[in-house]
């Protein structure tokens, strides 16, 4: 399964870790995963994934690795010409 969104013409970097933020907690909730499970398959605290969740902190290429992983997902995404879409894929990688 994949999901594709459109990013704004004009993206913040608080706003692209927003919208990442956003496609995780999107992917979670098709997924039926809570943030408990997330955190267990991160091995993290559940408080620490809610801060990364928050979307208040820099997530870094890292951290949002670690959290895709756990998800047991792929994300992709793609750069191109101002004028032309953006586009965020996440898919899952179970089959």
């Amino acid at each position: 399964m994949a999901f594709r969104r459109s990013m704004p013409d004009e993206v913040s970097p608080g706003g692209l870790a927003q919208d990442a933020v956003d496609e995780i907690t999107w992917y979670m909730r098709e997924h039926k995963m809570s943030r408990a499970d997330l955190a267990a398959s991160m091995g993290v605290s559940p408080g620490r994934v809610s801060q990364i969740l928050s979307g208040d902190e820099n997530l870094t290429l890292r951290t949002l690795g670690a959290v895709v992983k756990a998800l047991g997902a792929r994300i992709e995404f793609t750069l191109s010409e101002a004028e032309e879409e953006s586009i965020l894929l996440v898919e899952d990688t179970h089959g």
